[in-house]
C-alpha cells in the first residue's frame, strides 16, 4: 500500500477516535485520499457552532505536499465566510501554499489533516475582519464600524447558510417552507454500505457523511441558536442591507440583509420536523421487528444483554424496558444514588434507535425535569457514547453525565447556558445551581 495511504489512514482513524467535538472527517473506502471534514464554529465567535465543511483532495506525494482544501459551505459559491475562505471554496493558507507567509509557516511533512483543519478553524475568530492582510492592526474609525458590521453579517449568514439551510437539505424542507415527500429508506438489511451516508441526487451520487451528526448537534444547540437569534435581531434593523467590506468584490462578498424574523420561523420549523422523524422511527422499527430484520434482531439481543448488565451492575440502579415491545424504543428509569444531588429523584430517559443503526445515532431525551448545564431545556443531553454502536454505551454516557462532579469547562457542552452559567459562576451562583438541581431531582418523582 502507498505510504501516503497508510499515513492518511491512520491519520483520519486518530481523528475520528479523538474527544474533539469541533472536527469530523470522513471518506469512502473506494477513495481514501478524498476527504469531506467538517469543523464547528468556535464558541464567542459569530461562527458559533456552525457546520462549515471543506473537502480535502490528496496527492500520491502526500505528506510531501500539502492537500488540496475546497471549502464546501458557500451557499453555492454566493458567500465568502472569511476574508480567507472564498466564496469560490478557495481557502489562503500559509501551510497550503494558497498565500504567501513566512517560511517557517509553509508546509512540512510533519504537518497532517488534523493541523490543517485547525489552521481553518483559526481563521473563525472573533475578529475575523483582521485576517485581511492590511487590516490587522486597524485604529480608524471607519475601520472599526466595518468590523462590527462584518461580524453581524457573519453571525446571521452562519445561522442562515451554515446551519438552518444544511438541516433543511437534509430534512427535505423547501423554501416556502413545506416538506417534500420522503422517499423511501434503504432496506438496513440490503444495503451495500450501511457506514456510508449516499444520496441520489439526479443520476448522481452524493457523499453526506455528516448528515447525523448536524442532526444532533443541531438539538443540542437549539435554544443557544434561538438565544442567538433574540440577540442579534436587536443589534440591527429588520430588512436592513449587509454592509460590503473593502476587501470585497462583486463574487467574491456576503451579501444580502438581515432577515432574522424569518430565520426564527425556519430554525423553530426545523426542529419540529427533526421530533416527527425521530416518532417515525418508532414505526418503521416496528415494521421491522414484524420482518425479524437484521437491525431489528441486533437491538433486541443488545437490549437484553444491556438489561442482564445492569442487573449485576452494583454501581448504578436502572431498569430498563422496550416501549410497546419495540426494541426500537428503549425507555431507562434511573435511580438516584443515595448521599449525592441526585438521591431520591427517579429520572425516565427514552431513547429512540434509527432503523438505520448505528449509521444513524440514537437520539436520547429525558422525560421527566433535569437541571443540568449539558442537558438542554426539553431534556437533550450533550454526550458522546465510547462505542456508539453499543446501547448500552449510550446510557454509560448519560450516567456518566449526570453523575460527573467537577468536570472540566468545555462551552461545546454547556447546552443549557442558564445552568452553565451557574455552575461555573460565583460559589454564591454555584449553591444556586445545586438548589435548582435538587428541584429537579424532587420534581422527577412526581412524573414517575
Amino acid at each position: 500500500m502507498n505510504q501516503s495511504v497508510i499515513r492518511l489512514t491512520r491519520e483520519l482513524s486518530e481523528i475520528n477516535k479523538s474527544s474533539d467535538l469541533s472536527i469530523a472527517v470522513a471518506c469512502r473506502d473506494v477513495d481514501v485520499r478524498s476527504v469531506r471534514a467538517i469543523i464547528l464554529g468556535p464558541p464567542d465567535t459569530p461562527y458559533e457552532f456552525g457546520f462549515f465543511e471543506f473537502s480535502l483532495k490528496f496527492g500520491r506525494d502526500y505528506p510531501a505536499k500539502a492537500p488540496a482544501v475546497n471549502a464546501l459551505t458557500t451557499n453555492s459559491g454566493r458567500a465568502r465566510f472569511n476574508p480567507n475562505i472564498y466564496a469560490g471554496g478557495k481557502v489562503c493558507l500559509s501551510i497550503l501554499g494558497t498565500w504567501r507567509g513566512e517560511r517557517s509557516e509553509e508546509w512540512s511533512s510533519a504537518q497532517g489533516l488534523e493541523s490543517i483543519l485547525i489552521s481553518i478553524q483559526s481563521l473563525m475568530s472573533s475578529n475575523p475582519y483582521e485576517n485581511e492582510p492590511g487590516f490587522e492592526n486597524a485604529t480608524q474609525e471607519h475601520d472599526k464600524q466595518n468590523m462590527k458590521a462584518y461580524v453581524l453579517k457573519i453571525r446571521h449568514e452562519t445561522l442562515r447558510i451554515s446551519i438552518i439551510s444544511r438541516l433543511e437539505e437534509y430534512l427535505s424542507i423547501n423554501a416556502d417552507g413545506t416538506v417534500q415527500p420522503a422517499p423511501a429508506p434503504p432496506d438496513p438489511d440490503v444495503s451495500d454500505e450501511a457506514d456510508t451516508p449516499l444520496v441520489e441526487l439526479e443520476g448522481a451520487v452524493s457523499f453526506e457523511p455528516f448528515k447525523d451528526l448536524c442532526k444532533r448537534r443541531f438539538m443540542w444547540y437549539y435554544d443557544l441558536y434561538l438565544t442567538s437569534i433574540e440577540a442579534e435581531r436587536n443589534k440591527v434593523t429588520e430588512g436592513q442591507q449587509f454592509v460590503r467590506m473593502p476587501f470585497e468584490h462583486s463574487g467574491n462578498a456576503l451579501e444580502g440583509k438581515f432577515l432574522y424574523g424569518e430565520l426564527e420561523r425556519r430554525i423553530k420549523f426545523v426542529r419540529e420536523r427533526l421530533d416527527v422523524e425521530t416518532a417515525g422511527w418508532a414505526a418503521e422499527g416496528r415494521v421491522l421487528a414484524q420482518r425479524e430484520s437484521g437491525v431489528a434482531a441486533n437491538l433486541q439481543r443488545q437490549y437484553e444483554q444491556t438489561v442482564e448488565y445492569y442487573k449485576r451492575s452494583d454501581s448504578v440502579t436502572l431498569d430498563i424496558e422496550l416501549v410497546d415491545k419495540n426494541p426500537f424504543v428503549w425507555r431507562v428509569t434511573y435511580f438516584g444514588r443515595p448521599m449525592t444531588n441526585l438521591d431520591g429523584g427517579l429520572f425516565n430517559i427514552e431513547l429512540a434507535f434509527s432503523p438505520r443503526f448505528p449509521t444513524e445515532q440514537p437520539r436520547a431525551k429525558f422525560l421527566t425535569p433535569f437541571y443540568h448545564y449539558r442537558v438542554t431545556k426539553d431534556g437533550i443531553p450533550c454526550y458522546v457514547a465510547a462505542k456508539p454502536d453499543e446501547g448500552r454505551s449510550h446510557i454509560d454516557a448519560i450516567i456518566n453525565l449526570m453523575q460527573e462532579e467537577n468536570a472540566p469547562y468545555d462551552p461545546r457542552t454547556q447546552v443549557n447556558a442558564e445552568a452553565s452559567k451557574l455552575y461555573w459562576g460565583t460559589l454564591e451562583q454555584r449553591r444556586e445551581y445545586n438548589r435548582k438541581l435538587r428541584r429537579s431531582v424532587q420534581a422527577s418523582m412526581e412524573y414517575a
